[in-house]
């Protein structure tokens, strides 16, 4: 008896002692890595990093950049059925334990005694939300102690709401998702309360390895890990045996999805990313969270690709079928895997597919094919009967009879679904943008710089340096109005030959037509474009007066030359600088600045910027006053004045003499819209080179430009009414679609008088004549009596 007493206090004493041994090593332990521990209060502030959201000025996503794709939740926005699946998968003891779960540390010891290994069962969520935000994942010894300590200090901090959602929008879920918000949308193209548990299940299975268990990457093994999980739950209650028996048999719907752009607008999406790098520097820009509102509308971005895509398709169908991007040979056994293989390197441009000729069929009229991603398709020869073969700029061959005389087998083709009939398609060589722009303030409403971002990121809408031609002519005569001349004034369209400094040669210049046209009034010779009238009108005004005119109104004339070509556009600018040219006609004459972010926020939805752009206004004198009270009085003031360079009644003016080019001019394509309030101008350049039209109402201002990136001539008949008017047109039906006509309000100061169309004058009451619109301070003379009524208007031939 006494011998068992003495064993009991010797057992007692030890386990007293190794009691006493564990707790001196702990508070060595403790005193030895407490220093180096990080403060847990930085997780009140935490910052997690969240991409570079871009979205249209609806909302729309346009792009997102960042390494790291991340969706931020709060507590309330978890479903508690996912919070139950990784309670149950990772810590079902979670809101029991003091950060540190006992129990699992002793399994962990136990299977390390037995195996000799490390193994499961030690970490809780919150020692797994320690190492992810301040530990490495090292396995030793020391970092594991590190990760207890931090445990017990977050518990300490944190609630174990705070803990948990921390822990969902940390965690790393594989496919570069981090966050339970990420990988329901990367894996399954849906919010986190629009899984259901099998896909649910899936996610919380993921954070053990998400290499391992990724259900794309390895699909059997995420299967058994899925399985785990609803095994888990059942096991805790948290679902029914019939509602596991169904997830269970589940097939695995999981694929990656990119983010879902809801707005194509590559192009402004670059220009938001370069902007951001440049404001914020790379690594803030990516990961802050920030979201750019653009002032893009879905709507109209949409119709300028559209229209763009099909104008620049629709040159390269007039010229003629280059034929295939390549030939390969085949041996008729490939199967689906090595079709996609052939396929690989010639991705989807601008909604066109590539596909692979399989084979040839004269007699049934089609084309087997396979296209990349789709699959088997029959291509029948009426949508390839258009194919007739480019042979140069000026010549295409014959129009093919059979199927075998557009493509043979071994092809890669380009093929397009969007219709009826499969067509033949082709991506075209030449490229062109369409700008859109709001009169009112500058902002850019749609920007196309190209057929396919994808294809090249070139922005021809921005980089772009082209001649605008005669789309210029408009700022020529502006320049003269304010000179004196009025849209009745007679200007002379004869020959002229002049040594042009500018060009260091005799220049002989001519109209389109090579006829000349003599004495013409001013609205007709800008209405029809005429190129020596406008030219002559140029060096009566001045070229230096000119120039500085041009400068004042904003143009940049830096890239202009100093000469008489100037009259014809030969000097250089983008598309975006012509479209705000523009503007200056459609707002009354107020200079806008192009702008296209007008709001950045941060994650938090705190606004960081917000677009107050000059705004051209009616009534600015009491708008400026009511901005000059609010800004005295310390609150926020209204939006800016633009600068008024051009008088109204002259913005007025030119718009009467555009709508004419719309009306009875080189514009009358635009007709077919329907409306009374466009105006606008073609423009071609001599050689042929460049293809524009310009033109607005005064809600939109557009310009469509169409050319070569290398400059090469367009060829026969390529004028800006034939390839660029089409364009705009096709645009502009899209973006005022259900905007009722709204003609430009006449300004004060403005008279309409008749006057005698052969030679600009007056004419008396009774002697006929036609009206035109005249400063009520610069009114033409009075014909002599008799000698009015002549006419309506010269009919002349319209050229270009």
């Amino acid at each position: 008896m006494r011998l068992l007493s003495r064993l009991s206090l010797w057992v007692l004493a030890s386990v007293v002692s190794l009691g006493l041994v564990g707790l001196i090593a702990a508070a060595v332990a403790y005193a030895m890595l407490a220093p180096g521990l990080p403060s847990v209060e930085t997780l009140r502030d935490v910052r997690l990093q969240v991409p570079l959201r871009v979205v249209s000025r609806e909302g729309g996503l346009i792009a997102e950049y960042g390494e790291q794709r991340r969706i931020p939740l709060q507590s309330e926005d978890l479903p508690p059925q996912l919070v139950q699946a990784f309670l149950a998968a990772e810590d079902d003891r979670f809101f029991d334990h003091p950060g540190v779960d006992y129990q699992g540390i002793a399994r962990a010891v136990r299977h390390l005694l037995l195996t000799g290994e490390k193994g499961p069962g030690g970490s809780t969520i919150t020692m797994q939300l320690a190492r992810n935000f301040f530990l490495t994942r090292d396995q030793t010894f020391q970092r594991k102690a590190q990760e207890i300590l931090l445990a017990l200090k977050i518990e300490r901090t944190l609630s174990k709401e705070e803990i948990l959602e921390l822990y969902l929008n940390k965690i790393y879920l594989g496919q570069r998702s981090y966050g339970v918000g990420a990988a329901a949308r990367i894996y399954y193209g849906k919010s986190v309360d629009e899984l259901d548990l099998a896909q649910t299940a899936m996610i919380a299975g993921l954070p053990k390895a998400p290499s391992a268990y990724n259900p794309i990457a390895n699909p059997p093994r995420a299967k058994i890990r899925r399985a785990y999980v609803l095994g888990r739950m059942l096991a805790e209650g948290y679902i029914t045996p019939e509602e596991h028996a169904e997830a269970v048999d589940a097939p695995i719907t999981a694929e990656v999805h990119a983010a879902p752009v809801e707005v194509s607008a590559p192009y402004v999406a670059e220009m938001v990313r370069q902007t951001m790098v440049a404001q914020y520097g790379e690594e803030e820009a990516y990961t802050g969270g920030y979201v750019v509102r653009t002032t893009v509308d879905g709507r109209m971005q949409a119709a300028a690709d559209r229209a763009l895509r099909d104008g620049l398709r629709a040159y390269d169908h007039r010229r003629g079928y280059r034929g295939p991007e390549r030939q390969v040979e085949l041996t008729g056994d490939e199967d689906e895997s090595e079709r996609e293989a052939l396929l690989a390197d010639h991705p989807r441009y601008g909604g066109l597919e590539a596909a692979l000729v399989l084979s040839v069929d004269d007699e049934a009229e089609l084309a087997r094919v396979w296209v990349r991603r789709h699959g088997e398709l029959e291509l029948p020869f009426e949508g390839m009967a258009w194919a007739r073969p480019y042979l140069s700029r000026t010549t295409r061959g014959p129009a093919p009879e059979n199927v075998s005389d557009v493509v043979s087998v071994g092809d890669i083709i380009r093929v397009d679904r969007a219709p009826d009939v499969p067509r033949l398609a082709a991506i075209p060589a030449v490229e062109g943008s369409v700008v859109a722009l709001d009169p009112e303030n500058g902002a850019v409403l749609a920007l196309a710089g190209g057929f396919d971002f994808f294809r090249s990121s070139f922005n021809r809408a921005v980089q772009s340096r082209r001649q605008p031609g005669s789309a210029f002519k408009p700022f020529i005569y502006a320049a003269a109005l304010e000179q004196g001349y009025t849209p009745a004034s007679m200007l002379s369209d004869t020959p002229i030959v002049m040594h042009d400094e500018s060009l260091e040669t005799s220049w002989r210049p001519t109209n389109y037509s090579g006829r000349v046209y003599g004495p013409t009034r001013f609205r007709e010779a800008l209405v029809h474009s005429r190129n020596l009238a406008s030219i002559r009108l140029l060096r009566n005004v001045g070229i230096d007066e000119t120039l500085d005119y041009l400068a004042r109104i904003g143009l940049d004339t830096s890239v202009m030359p100093n000469g008489l070509s100037l009259a014809l556009g030969s000097g250089e600018m983008t598309p975006l600088a012509m479209t705000q040219g523009y503007a200056l006609f459609a707002n009354g004459g107020f200079r806008v600045m192009p702008h296209f972010i007008d709001r950045i926020e941060s994650a938090q939805g705190e606004v960081h910027f917000q677009a107050r752009p000059p705004v051209a206004c009616v009534d600015c004198s009491r708008m400026q006053v009511q901005a000059d009270l609010q800004e005295e009085a310390g609150s926020v003031a209204l939006q800016p004045v633009a600068d008024s360079v051009l008088p109204a009644t002259d913005a007025y003016l030119m718009t009467s003499i555009m709508q004419d080019v719309i009306q009875r001019g080189t514009g009358r394509a635009a007709q077919r819209l329907g409306r009374n309030d466009l105006a606008g101008k073609t423009g071609t350049t001599n050689d042929g080179r460049d293809a524009w039209f310009v033109g607005y109402n005064n809600r939109v201002v557009a310009s469509a430009w169409v050319g070569f990136d290398n400059n090469d001539q367009l060829g026969p008949r390529e004028t800006g009414a034939s390839t660029a008017l089409p364009i705009w047109t096709d645009f502009m039906e899209q973006a005022l679609n259900g905007v009722p006509d709204a003609p430009l309000r006449q300004p004060d100061g403005l008279v309409t008088v008749r006057i005698d169309p052969e030679d600009g004058r007056r004419v008396r009451a009774g002697e006929g004549g036609m009206f035109e619109i005249f400063r009520e301070d610069n009114l033409p003379d009075v014909a002599p009596r008799g000698s009015g009524g002549s006419g309506s208007g010269s009919r002349e031939q319209d050229i270009f």
